[in-house]
């Protein structure tokens, strides 16, 4: 299939419902998976606007059997990408009408008093100062580079840096070619939503990471210690994989696991882009992993990020167009509580990352309550990030120690993350920080959650005068 069918297909089955935009680009038989995904996201990004166009240009009208995913896709690339670079007969249908879409597009930036294509999208209906509008989150891959030399790299870009953001507001209101150091995470730049980087040298370098905050947390709250072996448990695209990776140093052992051979192949040329080193990818169904292998019986953290409705992406068509049925959402959680189960059977583990891209509790709070329940006392919730401002729902008592995340409450996708850590004999009441952040703490200095922890410092040794 070419690039704008298969984009076409993706879109399709995001209003559908039948998962999220990286799983449906990734999980795809596309040989291209990085130029498709960039398609799609741009498209969804720009879909108020090539909606008005299309209806303005009555381009459904003119030609029946072209269906709008195809048609939007085609019209992006037309108008606002770099120009249809195959199509076959849809090619040709389009150039025929170009003429007639640009003066649409025409007439529509002189309607909403903007000039560049850009200014549409915050200028679309909907878009107003009430509406969310989820800001382009760029992580810095540590493994390749530093905070400080990407921002000078965009600064010579004629980027200006704003600093360190000291409130949701400075992100809410982040504009034009300006950009912030995100106010939670150290290593996460934040730009305005409209500024787009598939074509940017650090990206195409593995130098960044697009990836939204929200996505960042799992590995970031995880935060396996340097030399760790760690599992990622459904692995693919592989962005918390090559986070974890940064976190460790490239240090130590991650075991990434994915069914899809594709999705794999994908994932290892991106982490091996990214400088990862440390990883073994395996084709497997996580649940067939043998808990007891001896290669596992050192993996003490394990992240798993197991299949979901996908329901939290704001890049998905209307929510109440994709929601999924009762009947799917039960046999979701039904996995995730299996998954869940089995990760926490590994032998060695001592801390664990569960995270979903979904809203609802029934795949959130209800698999966390229903996997402790029977665990019994083996392993406790752990309130992680107590400074973050959206919790789990409050439906079984310590379920405020979960995370939530949301285009409104934290401009991101919407999110959810718990961190379970086995019970010792001594733990009282839950910690709120990884084993190494709470030694750092007991010797009076700070550390944030999913930070490395400060090294320790040497005392000098008196020398006694004689």
């Amino acid at each position: 299939m070419s690039l704008y069918g298969e984009a076409a297909a993706v879109l399709s089955a995001l209003e559908r419902g039948e998962g999220g935009l990286s799983g449906l680009v990734y999980g795809s038989r596309f040989p291209h998976a990085r130029q498709l995904y960039a398609l799609v996201a741009e498209t969804l990004r720009y879909s108020p606007v090539l909606e008005a166009v299309l209806d303005g240009a009555a381009l459904l009208r003119a030609e029946r059997k072209l269906p709008l995913p195809l048609a939007k896709v085609l019209v992006y690339d037309l108008l606002f990408g770099k120009g249809l670079k195959c199509g076959g007969r849809w090619k040709a249908l389009l150039r025929r009408h170009r003429a007639r879409l640009e003066a649409e597009l025409a007439r529509l930036k002189v309607r909403r008093g903007v000039s560049r294509n850009e200014e549409l999208l915050a200028a679309a209906p909907g878009a107003g100062p009430g509406a969310p509008r989820v800001p382009r989150y760029v992580r810095v891959n540590t493994l390749k580079t530093r905070v400080d030399d990407v921002v000078d790299f965009f600064k010579r870009q004629g980027y200006s840096f704003l600093g360190k953001a000291g409130s949701m507001e400075e992100l809410r209101t982040l504009s034009g070619k300006k950009f912030l150091l995100d106010l939670h995470l150290p290593e996460l730049l934040v730009f305005p939503p409209q500024t787009d980087f598939h074509d940017n040298r650090l990206y195409m370098s593995g130098h960044i990471i697009l990836q939204d905050k929200a996505s960042c947390l799992p590995a970031f709250l995880l935060s396996p210690v340097a030399s760790s072996h760690v599992i990622d448990a459904c692995a693919a695209p592989g962005n918390k994989t090559s986070h974890l990776a940064a976190i460790l140093k490239n240090k130590g052992q991650i075991f990434a696991f994915d069914l899809d051979a594709k999705r794999l192949a994908t994932m290892n040329t991106m982490l091996m882009r990214a400088g990862v080193t440390s990883f073994k990818l395996a084709q497997q169904d996580f649940l067939t992993v043998d808990p007891q292998d001896p290669k596992y019986s050192k993996v003490t953290y394990i992240l798993l990020d197991p299949s979901c409705s996908g329901s939290g992406m704001v890049n998905r068509l209307p929510v109440e167009e994709a929601a999924p049925s009762a009947e799917r959402l039960q046999a979701l959680a039904g996995f995730q509580r299996k998954v869940l189960s089995h990760a926490l059977s590994f032998p060695a583990v001592q801390r664990l990352a569960y995270s979903t891209c979904s809203v609802h509790r029934e795949e959130n709070e209800d698999v966390v309550q229903a996997v402790l329940q029977e665990q019994g006392s083996a392993f406790r919730l752990v309130n992680v990030f107590p400074s973050w401002p959206c919790r789990g729902l409050a439906t079984f008592p310590g379920a405020e120690c979960c995370l939530r995340a949301s285009p409104t409450a934290t401009l991101t996708q919407g999110f959810f993350v718990a961190v379970l850590e086995r019970c010792r004999d001594q733990d009282a009441v839950p910690s709120s920080l990884p084993a190494a952040a709470e030694e750092s703490l007991q010797q009076g200095e700070e550390v944030e959650p999913g930070a490395a922890p400060p090294k320790k410092r040497r005392r000098k040794k008196q020398r006694v005068k004689t």
